[in-house]
């Protein structure tokens, strides 16, 4: 079921993800737009756009999740690969992003914070960093 799931949500993503999904989807709503004074702006005419977009987007929400899932977790294998491979990595950083939010930005803020005191001691690199920003 899991694979089964895996395949459809990737194919989905795939397709809904192209430039010809978005111009077939602002086709349907031209098309339902035009066809309004046929139907009489009627409430069935309204309910049609309402039904299909209601459904497509509450079945989007499974598939968008589970493609960011995927991508996270294999960004985050990727990560922990480098970290491991790294001879002068802190291997304890492998898997911290099963930790809480508050014990992550706890980390964040330790690193930052050992960051800036390297920075301090590394103008050169200090100064790259706001040639930089600058340009941004």
């Amino acid at each position: 079921m899991d694979r089964f799931f895996t395949v459809i949500a990737t194919r989905v993503a795939w397709l809904v993800g192209r430039p010809f999904a978005f111009f077939a989807a602002t086709l349907i709503i031209v098309i339902w737009g035009v066809t309004g004074p046929v139907f009489g702006y009627s409430d069935t005419w309204q309910l049609v756009i309402n039904t299909g977009t209601t459904i497509i987007t509450f079945l989007m929400v499974f598939v968008i999740q589970n493609s960011q899932n995927r991508d996270a977790a294999a960004m985050q294998a990727k990560l922990d690969e480098l970290i491991r491979a790294q001879q002068d990595a802190r291997n304890a950083f492998i898997g911290i992003e099963h930790l809480t939010d508050v014990q992550i930005d706890a980390i964040r803020a330790a690193l930052e914070e050992e960051g800036h005191a390297r920075a301090d001691h590394h103008k050169a690199a200090h100064a790259s960093v706001e040639r930089l920003l600058e340009r941004i």
